[in-house]
């Protein structure tokens, strides 16, 4: 048989996805140049992998059986890369760090500053929301996450390393915004525009509600930090999100804190990874930049 590396990477994908148009989208390639590689590979092979039937598709025993080879290949593949990048020491590695949405606000301006003292190293950033994050680390594919509180259970080694207060925004002109000291009861007839199921933001927004016994009048559901602004910059309600995420809209007036009793709900980051997983000289170092950061800038 003759299979290369990227046959067994679409193949993968493929297989995880069950979707040939989701796992286009992972690889960043086009349906077609999927559809193309695993044509090649089950020529390769003599059988087929996969069966569609209707609009779903479907692993064969055949699949099933070069699922378990092209995993272990692929887990072999990776170690051996990571030995490799060991040889060549940290200014000569590559770094995968996966960080949920929220956190990409200040992750960009953490790797800047990494980048200036090790630029030769090759880094890929991925930023996603917590569920996706969660799923990427269960498939040992990033090196290093940034994320709120790991959920309990998870296979991760994390260490808390900064703050994450949680305020209310508004609209500059909201008939609240100059007051002081409100209470949650005075906002049961506001809008609120909320993160996706999932998201750690609303979780914790979730968790703080239950704790007052409020319950908003109306909900709008969002995905991403960016349009949630927008809309509450709009006027269509009010939102909970991390004080990182709006530092220049609250500089520029754009955006209005409110002043609410028991707020800012204070989260912390998390810096982690996989639990056992073999970190390569890049990725520690990285690591412990990161804590570095946070004691650096919790003392300042």
């Amino acid at each position: 048989m003759h299979i290369t590396i990227r046959q067994l990477q679409v193949f993968e994908a493929v297989a995880r996805q069950l979707s040939y148009t989701r796992a286009a989208e992972e690889l960043h390639l086009t349906q077609p140049a999927v559809s193309m590689q695993i044509k090649q590979l089950e020529s390769s092979v003599g059988l087929s992998l996969f069966e569609q039937l209707g609009k779903r598709v479907f692993m064969t025993q055949a699949g099933e059986t070069m699922l378990r080879h092209a995993e272990t290949i692929m887990r072999h593949l990776g170690t051996a890369r990571e030995e490799m990048d060991e040889l060549k020491g940290v200014d000569s590695g590559r770094l995968r760090i996966a960080v949920a949405s929220t956190v990409n606000y200040f992750a960009t301006r953490l790797l800047a500053t990494f980048t200036r003292l090790h630029p030769s190293v090759q880094i890929t950033l991925d930023v996603t929301n917590r569920e996706a994050l969660l799923q990427k680390l269960e498939d040992n594919q990033p090196d290093i996450v940034l994320m709120g509180k790991p959920p309990k259970g998870l296979d991760l080694d994390a260490d808390d390393f900064m703050d994450n207060p949680l305020i209310m925004i508004a609209r500059p002109d909201h008939s609240l915004s100059k007051h002081r000291s409100i209470a949650l009861k005075e906002l049961t007839e506001e809008t609120f525009v909320v993160r996706e199921s999932g998201s750690g933001t609303r979780i914790a927004m979730e968790r703080f509600f239950d704790q007052k016994s409020f319950a908003p009048s109306a909900t709008i559901e969002m995905t991403g930090n960016e349009t949630i602004k927008q809309s509450v910059e709009a006027g269509l309600g009010l939102a909970i999100v991390s004080v990182h995420t709006v530092e220049l809209e609250l500089a520029l007036e754009r955006l209005s804190r409110l002043d609410i009793r028991g707020m800012p709900i204070m989260r912390r980051w998390y810096v982690g990874h996989r639990r056992g997983k073999r970190l390569s000289p890049t990725a520690q170092a990285f690591r412990q930049f990161v804590l570095d950061e946070g004691t650096r800038q919790a003392v300042a």
